[in-house]
C-alpha cells in the first residue's frame, strides 16, 4: 500500500507539471486528498506492522498522519481559491509542490529509522521553499532563502546527532539506525554520546518544530507564504520536528539521561513561551501574531513532555487539538485579507460589520486556541499543570502561568480590535471583496472538533494517545 501511494504521489506531481489545464490540475490534487485519507485508514487498521521495510504505522505517527489527512482537504479547497488568478504554470507549480509537502510529511510520520527520517523531513524543506515563495515578491524571496539557509543548518545539526548514534553501534551494524534495533543497546551506550546526540536533534529538528532558539524561521515564512500553506507549517509540518524529537526522547527515555531530557525540554518550552509572550504584545502582522501563538504552544507541548506522567498524554493531545485550531485561523486569514486588503493590525477594523461568518470564526478560534472553554486546549493545560503539581514543579507552573496570561492578553486585544474597532490607519479606502460564506465551513467544523473533544475525548483518539506513550516511563 504505501508503494502505491508514493508511486500514486509520483505520478500526480509529473501529470500536475506538464498539465496546462487548471481544472486537471483540480481533480488530481483532490483525488491526492482522498488518497491520503483512504492511506490513513489503511495505516489505522495496520498499526504496528511494517512496509517497504523503513516504514512502520506507530501509534503517535499514525495519528499525526490522520491529523495531515483531515486536514488535507480544506488546505487543498482554500488552495484552489488562493491561486485561482494565477497562469497555469504557477498554479500547477503550487499544487505539485503541495503534494510533495504532504507525501514527504507522510514519510516523515512513517519512517522508523533516523536515518530515513532524516532525508523526509530535510526533503520537506525543499517543498516548502517553493510554496512560500509562490507570491514572488521580494519579501517572499528573502524569507524564502532564510527558511533554505536555517532550516538546512538545523537539519546538519540533527545530521550530527544521528552520527552520535551511530557511535553507539559497532563498526558492523552503524548503517542500520532503526529505532528498534537502537532500543536493544541503548542501556550499554556512554551517556555522554546519548546527551550529545539529544540535544543535537532537539536544536535540529526544532527548525521544523518551532522552539526556541531556531524559531525565527518559521515566523519570517509566516509572513509571506499563502494562507493555506501557513495553516500547514504551523500544524502538521511542527508535527513532523515534534515526532522527530519524541523518537529520539522515546528512546533515550529508558536510560539514564531522561532527567536531563526532561529538563532540557522544560527550559526550551519555557524560552519559547517567553519569547512568544514578548513578541505577541508588539505584533502588528496578523499571521506574525498566529505564527508567535504557534511557538507558544510547541512551548507548551515541549513542557508537557519533559513533566512526564499524564503531560505526556496533553502534549500528543495538544498537538491535535493546535493543528485543528490554528488551521482554522490561518484559512480565515486568507479571506480577511480578501475583505481588508491588509494584514496589518492598525489598517484592520470593523471584521464583524464587514464580514460576520469570519469574524465569528477568528472569535470561536481565539476562544479554541488560548485554551478557554470550552476550547479542548483547556484541558490540554490543565493535564499539564496538573502534572507540574503533582511533581511540586511550582515555579516552573507559576512561571508559565504568568506567560501565558501575557499572551491571553495580547491576542484577545487584537482579535477584539480587529472585530469590532475602526482602523487606527490607513487612508485608502478599498471596497471589500464579497466572500462566500460557504468557505467558512470548513474553519467552522475543524474548531467544532476541538470545542467537541472537550466534553467528549473520542475512545479511538485516547486509546491511539496511550499508544504511543506506551513506551514512556509511567
Amino acid at each position: 500500500m504505501l508503494l502505491l501511494f508514493f508511486s500514486i504521489s509520483v505520478l500526480i506531481c509529473v501529470v500536475i507539471m506538464l498539465s496546462r489545464s487548471k481544472s486537471l490540475t483540480r481533480v488530481l490534487a483532490s483525488l491526492y486528498a482522498l488518497i491520503h485519507i483512504c492511506l490513513s485508514f489503511y495505516a489505522w487498521m495496520r498499526l504496528d506492522s511494517t512496509e517497504l521495510e523503513f516504514f512502520t504505522f506507530t501509534g503517535t505517527g499514525v495519528l499525526l498522519l490522520s491529523v495531515l489527512s483531515v486536514l488535507s482537504i480544506p488546505v487543498v479547497y482554500h488552495g484552489f481559491i488562493y491561486a485561482a488568478g494565477d497562469d497555469v504554470r504557477r498554479f500547477n507549480i503550487y499544487h505539485a509542490s503541495l503534494v510533495a509537502l504532504m507525501t514527504f510529511m507522510t514519510g516523515a510520520y512513517l519512517a522508523n529509522g533516523m536515518t530515513v527520517l532524516w532525508v523526509f523531513v530535510e526533503a520537506t524543506t525543499l517543498a516548502v521553499a517553493l510554496l512560500i515563495y509562490h507570491d514572488r515578491t521580494p519579501a517572499a524571496l528573502e524569507a524564502t532563502w532564510k527558511y533554505v539557509f536555517i532550516c538546512s543548518a538545523g537539519i546538519a545539526v540533527a545530521y550530527l546527532g544521528i552520527l552520535f548514534l551511530g557511535f553507539i553501534y559497532g563498526r558492523e551494524d552503524a548503517a542500520s539506525l532503526s529505532f528498534e534495533s537502537l532500543a536493544t543497546i541503548i542501556n550499554q551506550a556512554n551517556p555522554m554520546y546519548l546527551r550529545i546526540a539529544f540535544l543535537f536533534v532537539l536544536t535540529g529538528f526544532s527548525t521544523k518544530m518551532g522552539l526556541f532558539p531556531m524559531h525565527t524561521v518559521t515566523i519570517d515564512a509566516h509572513s509571506v507564504a499563502p494562507p493555506p500553506i501557513s495553516a500547514l507549517i504551523s500544524t502538521t509540518l511542527m508535527n513532523v520536528g515534534f515526532l522527530a524529537i519524541f523518537r529520539v526522547y522515546t528512546l533515550f527515555s529508558s536510560s539514564s539521561i531522561l532527567p536531563f531530557m526532561n529538563s532540557v525540554l522544560i527550559i526550551a518550552g519555557l524560552l519559547s513561551i517567553l519569547v512568544s509572550a514578548g513578541y505577541m504584545l508588539k505584533a502588528k502582522h496578523l499571521k506574525r501574531m498566529l505564527a508567535y501563538s504557534s511557538l507558544e504552544n510547541m512551548g507548551l507541548v515541549a513542557i508537557a513532555i519533559g513533566v512526564g506522567g499524564i503531560g505526556y498524554y496533553a502534549g500528543i493531545l495538544l498537538l491535535v487539538l493546535h493543528s485543528l485550531a490554528k488551521s482554522s485561523l490561518f484559512f480565515q486569514m486568507g479571506q480577511l485579507s480578501r475583505v481588508l486588503h491588509t494584514y496589518k493590525l492598525d489598517n484592520c477594523g470593523r471584521y464583524m460589520k464587514l464580514y460576520p461568518s469570519g469574524a465569528m470564526v477568528l472569535l470561536l478560534g481565539m476562544i479554541c486556541i488560548l485554551a478557554l472553554p470550552p476550547s479542548g486546549l483547556f484541558i490540554t493545560e490543565f493535564l499539564i499543570f496538573k502534572g507540574m503539581a503533582v511533581n511540586n514543579q511550582w515555579t516552573i507552573m507559576i512561571t508559565a502561568v504568568v506567560l501565558l496570561c501575557f499572551v491571553v492578553y495580547a491576542m484577545s486585544t487584537r482579535i477584539m480590535h480587529i472585530l469590532f474597532s475602526d482602523p487606527r490607519k490607513g487612508t485608502e479606502i478599498f471596497e471589500p471583496e464579497k466572500v462566500n460564506s460557504i468557505e467558512t465551513i470548513s474553519q467552522f467544523i475543524l474548531l467544532g472538533m476541538v470545542v467537541l473533544i472537550c466534553f467528549i475525548q473520542p475512545t479511538f483518539l485516547s486509546e491511539m494517545i496511550y499508544h504511543g506513550i506506551s513506551l514512556l516511563p509511567k
